[in-house]
């Protein structure tokens, strides 16, 4: 065994909060892999995307959660709870890795957009440290972990061994427990998807309207080897991503517009 000196240290969060069952199932995978630092929000964050706290002070507090285990609830969103972790809690230490979720509910295509439980984890890619988002497609508390967890722990520990290439953050989801036994692991590029938003209208006992909003993800996107695909099939969907967000093929495309000069106004 390796003395604690050596062994990597693992930050867990999620946007669920400190007492989600996905939360507890990768402190569960994780305790035994290194030292083991969780923070997480104190009220469920899910779809808070990369939002940051700027106009309210932050809070730590201390919880006796997981047994052994040191957990900090932050009143602030799945990014800040990163940001605390990494400038507070473990200023002068390099964190080796940090794994968000298992998040209620897929987080494949264009959700790592929206969700809390993957920006979390691309903040940590950001600040330079390997990250993981683990997401499973079944969005009732009462979850089945149990057929995923070894998946789990082999995809951690195999990043522990071998780093995960040049990217920083990997956009794990896993199957509904519905459709049978995992088939295996496939990695894949991001699908294109949207949400197509509807938003039913109510009244307010005070008379006041409301919209709360519904809708159904779609998506067109027949292409091979995308999230959606392998998970339709069966397989773990993993997609190495990361938050440089430009059009690279377009670049060329554009250049012309360089050449072009502002109209001259007339005087006057």
């Amino acid at each position: 065994l390796m003395s604690v000196k050596n062994q990597p240290l693992i930050l867990v969060t999620n946007d669920d909060g400190m007492f989600a069952p996905g939360i507890r199932r990768l402190v569960d995978i994780t305790r035994h892999m290194g030292e083991v630092i969780v923070v997480a929000p104190d009220s469920p964050q899910s779809a808070k995307g990369h939002a940051v706290t700027l106009s309210d002070p932050l809070r730590l507090n201390k919880v006796e959660v997981f047994e052994g285990i040191e957990a900090y609830e932050c009143s602030g969103t799945p990014v800040d709870c990163v940001k605390l972790a990494k400038n507070i809690l473990l200023k002068h230490r390099r964190i080796d890795l940090c794994v968000s979720g298992i998040n209620h509910g897929s987080n494949a295509s264009i959700n790592i957009l929206y969700s809390g439980t993957i920006s979390a984890a691309m903040e940590a890619s950001i600040e330079g440290i390997d990250s993981i988002g683990f997401s499973l497609e079944d969005y009732s508390m009462k979850a089945d972990f149990d057929p995923a967890t070894p998946w789990i722990r082999t995809i951690i520990e195999h990043v522990l061994s071998n780093g995960m290439g040049d990217s920083r953050l990997l956009n794990v989801n896993i199957p509904h427990p519905s459709l049978g036994p995992i088939m295996g692991m496939k990695i894949c590029r991001q699908a294109e998807g949207r949400w197509e938003e509807e938003f039913v209208e109510g009244v307010d006992p005070r008379g006041e309207k409301f919209y709360w909003m519904t809708g159904n993800f779609a998506t067109n996107d027949t292409g091979a080897e995308t999230d959606i695909s392998a998970l339709r099939e069966g397989y773990i969907s993993i997609v190495p991503s990361h938050h440089d967000l430009t059009h690279h093929i377009t670049i060329p495309k554009l250049k012309s517009l360089e050449s072009i000069k502002p109209p001259q106004r007339n005087p006057g």
